[in-house]
């Protein structure tokens, strides 16, 4: 179940219209929207604290392991880092789409991929930023 049916499911449960909720969490409607039709998530931990809060569930519930992947990419590096953990995660998807692979080695090759972003930003991180010759540009 991906976050936005979590998020979808818990809100009818408690009876609740969109704009219920989004004046519960302090958010506009149109982003309600947005998360149960799978456009939008949260961006931060807190945020998905104060839903899972909101709906009196566990936070874990409502995160998926590529959903947590993409939040902690947005919280660590920003749009940029969110916008190339969902490329990757989509890319993948799209490649295990119609395959042989089981549940349990889909799961390990998304990890072993996150762990390999998670490596890569790293190591561009530590390398030292070369300066510009100020004569050449270069």
């Amino acid at each position: 179940m991906t976050f936005g049916e979590k998020f979808r499911a818990e809100r009818e449960k408690k009876g609740l219209t969109q704009q219920q909720t989004a004046d519960g969490l302090g958010i506009n409607r149109r982003m309600i929207t947005r998360y149960e039709n799978g456009i939008s998530f949260p961006r931060t931990r807190d945020a998905y604290k104060k839903i899972a809060d909101f709906f009196e569930t566990d936070i874990n519930y409502l995160l998926t392991e590529d959903e947590a992947f993409v939040m902690e990419a947005s919280e660590q590096y920003g749009s940029r880092g969110m916008k190339q953990a969902k490329e990757l995660i989509d890319g993948m998807s799209g490649l295990f789409a119609g395959g042989t692979l089981s549940e349990q080695d889909k799961d390990a090759v998304m990890k072993a991929l996150q762990d390999i972003y998670w490596e890569s930003k790293a190591r561009n991180a530590s390398k030292p930023r070369r300066t510009p010759d100020p004569e050449t540009g270069r």
